[in-house]
């Protein structure tokens, strides 16, 4: 690990440096001279390479091996696990080892309204695992992510067509780089975001209508938005194949939009990078 002379060294470690979110902040933080940084991930050829700075391999499932690549560690970015029946399981594990390993602050990836009464299914993992961080002792911060702007993008497809029963629901879609931003910001200096919950939003609430139209004027290339019942819903998904519980999830990202538990427009984006966030056109225009 590797860092400036003469500075006070903040040691961070960023799990889920695989991922976009977690590569991002991982390319951000390397920039930083105050900042010791260890990379963590499952496989490590697709962790951005950055010079001098240390990369380790472990699961949150594997306690061990969180425990050695948490170690020293004075901020900690938990990104939580990809979609899984043993989610909560593991982030148990994740948390368990950072205790043990003494880890200064945690920031922690989560959802826009997590909770047990979530409609979007995976917010109520994301409140459970907040529960964990709370009872853990260790100090934490919240990122309570929106949807993200750049997945709309994955969403349409190479069709380019948002399917999902969303009705007129709004959402206020956060682009990845600026929850990557904040996140590190966040973990170069911990302190003052301690105990705080951040709903990270875009500008502004829209419709996933008014969002195709935003897509189209700014990529050039049109998109469509078709609102789908829940039946019509469960039998386009089902070519996928996939547990009873990852359909539901997939459906209930559209119907939490559609219930309008969503429709929140926050500034701690602002408030942690003093400037507005991005808005859809930019985040579609230059997705992470």
């Amino acid at each position: 690990m590797a860092h400036g002379e003469g500075t006070a060294v903040t040691r961070v470690v960023v799990t889920g440096a695989t991922g976009r979110i977690g590569g991002q902040v991982a390319r951000l933080l390397a920039a930083a001279p105050e900042v010791e940084l260890r990379l963590v991930g499952r496989s490590l050829h697709r962790a951005p390479q950055l010079e001098g700075v240390e990369a380790v391999r472990a699961d949150f499932s594997d306690a061990a091996a969180c425990r050695e690549a948490f170690a020293g560690a004075d901020a900690l970015l938990l990104v939580s696990a990809g979609e899984a029946a043993d989610r909560l399981a593991q982030h148990r594990t994740a948390i368990d080892a950072a205790v043990d390993a003494g880890v200064g602050h945690v920031v922690y990836t989560s959802f826009l309204g997590a909770g047990p009464e979530a409609g979007f299914t995976l917010a109520r993992d994301h409140g459970a695992t907040e529960q964990m961080l709370r009872d853990s002792g260790l100090a934490w911060t919240f990122l309570r992510d929106s949807f993200y702007a750049d997945v709309l993008l994955d969403f349409a497809g190479e069709e380019r067509v948002i399917r999902g029963p969303g009705g007129t629901g709004r959402c206020a879609f956060v682009s990845r780089r600026d929850v990557a931003e904040v996140a590190a910001r966040i973990l170069r200096e911990a302190g003052p975001w301690a105990g705080r919950s951040l709903d990270l939003t875009g500008p502004v609430s829209v419709s996933l209508a008014e969002a195709v139209l935003l897509m189209t004027r700014a990529r050039g290339e049109e998109y469509e938005f078709v609102d789908e019942t829940l039946t019509e819903a469960r039998a386009s998904r089902a070519s996928y194949d996939a547990p009873d519980w990852q359909v539901e999830a997939w459906i209930s990202t559209y119907t939490a939009i559609a219930s309008g538990e969503l429709d929140v427009v926050s500034d701690d984006v602002e408030q942690v990078l003093g400037r507005a966030p991005l808005s859809v056109e930019e985040s579609v225009t230059d997705p992470l």
